[in-house]
């Protein structure tokens, strides 16, 4: 603050020598002006000095038979006198200040973070629909009404904050762990829990809902696992009517899973001949501008891209971005994978079988696995038996009712 209101005021850097330089120092402090920055250079001083206590030096250079002069001036009031000879630059530097002030008022770049199920080409072309795309204006962005709309829309999301920072919108999104059904239902209507595939129940635990499956049973798929209709029964042990609810139990399967990926013998090879070319370019308003615009030439080839958009101010974007295009040239040539080539693939694409299937809650309790080969591919064969978390919700499709003799009939919905 203090450098600020300096170069706001103005000030000089002197030189001082003569008779008593240490005697003019002590002087200054008398009569209150202030000196910083002082150097020793053995038969000189210098020091700086504000423009208003550089005007009172005079009598204390009398006093003390020094000699000061100037060596550079610093601040506000020297710069205004040489910018009216500069008044294309002054237009210039106001003319870019009111340029940064509207870009302000306009989104220029959009980061979505939080998301794992959902890609970011979904949610892009979702704030598409919306109108929110970069070169919206803030002012027409309601953040509330966005929120609820990604929401509403995605059941997988339970919680979203958006923020403008500078001409950045930032979207977070936290989804949920697990599957959320596609089904939508009213309150009067049941939700029963049904399973996903075939296999043996082996754990479960029931809290809302009449289980209809036990322990080791054996259950197909599609089967009702657990009913969203409670029956009511009356003080004659009969059943009088049926409550609706959401069933929900926690039910694990054991089940088999089969994997079967084929791997061709011959394979296409590319072999990088050392070519290489850089093509950059300039993107303005979403316009590519090529340097040079013909194309590389080469008949096959890999391109890498990089672009950084333009940021005045930390999160201040800008709709001008830089990047070039890296292109490598490459020829194919066939190739024939050898046994070990081919079990080396097949056993790192069983590793992300098995990954994939631990992340989402599996256990793995027995897997047999064999590559077979014939005269133009390998085939990895894996089976695996696991116990897995199974149940989707369906809605009730029909409701018994008793009859007056006691027995049940069925209710179409």
């Amino acid at each position: 603050m203090g450098k600020l209101i300096q170069f706001l005021r103005g000030y000089v850097k002197i030189r001082v020598w003569g008779y008593s330089p240490e005697r003019f120092m002590n002087l200054c402090s008398n009569h209150n002006i202030l000196l910083w920055d002082i150097r020793n250079h053995g038969a000189c001083y210098t020091m700086c000095i504000s423009i208003a206590g550089f005007w009172q030096l005079k009598s204390i250079t009398r006093k003390t038979k020094t000699r000061v002069a100037i060596e550079r001036k610093y601040g506000l009031p020297f710069f205004i006198p040489h910018l009216r000879k500069r008044s294309i630059f002054i237009l210039g530097l106001l003319g870019c200040l009111v340029f940064l002030q509207w870009m302000s008022n306009f989104i220029w770049k959009i980061e979505i973070t939080g998301n794992k199920s959902i890609t970011t080409d979904v949610l892009t072309d979702f704030l598409e629909e919306k109108e929110i795309v970069c070169g919206s204006r803030k002012k027409q962005l309601d953040i509330e009404a966005l929120e609820k709309s990604l929401r509403k829309q995605f059941d997988e999301i339970t919680w979203t904050s958006a923020r403008l920072d500078g001409t950045k919108l930032c979207i977070q999104i936290r989804e949920n762990e697990r599957e959320v059904p596609n089904i939508r239902t009213s309150e009067e209507n049941g939700m029963d829990l049904k399973a996903e595939k075939a296999g043996r129940i082996v754990r479960m635990v029931t809290r809302s809902g009449v289980p209809f499956v036990k322990i080791d049973d054996e259950v197909e798929a599609g089967e009702i696992l657990v009913s969203g209709a409670v029956p009511v029964y009356g003080e004659d042990a009969a059943v009088r009517e049926y409550l609706m609810c959401q069933a929900d139990a926690d039910i694990y399967l054991e089940c088999t899973y089969q994997y079967r990926e084929r791997l061709p013998i011959e394979y296409s090879s590319k072999t990088y001949t050392g070519k290489e070319k850089k093509i950059p370019y300039i993107r303005l308003w979403g316009k590519e501008i090529r340097f040079p615009q013909k194309d590389h030439g080469f008949a096959k080839s890999d391109c890498m891209v990089s672009e950084k958009r333009l940021e005045t101010l930390q999160d201040f974007y800008l709709p001008v971005s830089f990047g070039s295009y890296h292109y490598r040239e490459y020829v194919l040539s066939e190739k024939k994978y050898t046994r070990e080539q081919a079990k080396k693939l097949c056993q790192e694409k069983l590793e992300r079988i098995i990954q994939t299937l631990e992340e989402k809650g599996v256990q793995i309790l027995q897997k047999n696995v064999k590559i077979k080969k014939d005269s133009r591919q390998y085939e990895l064969q894996a089976d695996f038996v696991v116990v897995e978390k199974t149940g989707i919700l369906s809605v009730t499709e029909a409701e018994p009712l008793p009859t007056k003799d006691g027995t049940e009939v069925i209710k179409e919905q």
